[in-house]
């Protein structure tokens, strides 16, 4: 969750809307610069469209989402000739 005067009652932010390169992570306390859409999420009336540290540039790495690091396939067969 962030906190700010511009989103009060919190923020949430999911890992994706990280906007740093490599492992996407912000720690507790840090200062940070966000872009956000009133659009509730998980009890939070905002929600972070990207977030990055503050005072540095937000890397543009494609989301995890954007990649096909999370797909997979499953093929089913019940060993009997379908033909």
């Amino acid at each position: 969750m962030i906190d700010s005067s511009s989103v009060p009652g919190g923020c949430w932010v999911h890992f994706s809307a990280v906007a740093v390169p490599g492992y996407r992570a912000l720690a507790a306390g840090q200062a940070v610069s966000l872009e956000w859409e009133a659009h509730g999420q998980d009890g939070y009336p905002y929600r972070a469209t990207r977030a990055w540290p503050a005072g540095a540039e937000p890397s543009e790495e494609p989301s995890p989402d954007a990649t096909n690091a999370y797909r997979s396939s499953l093929t089913l067969s019940t060993g009997e000739d379908d033909g």
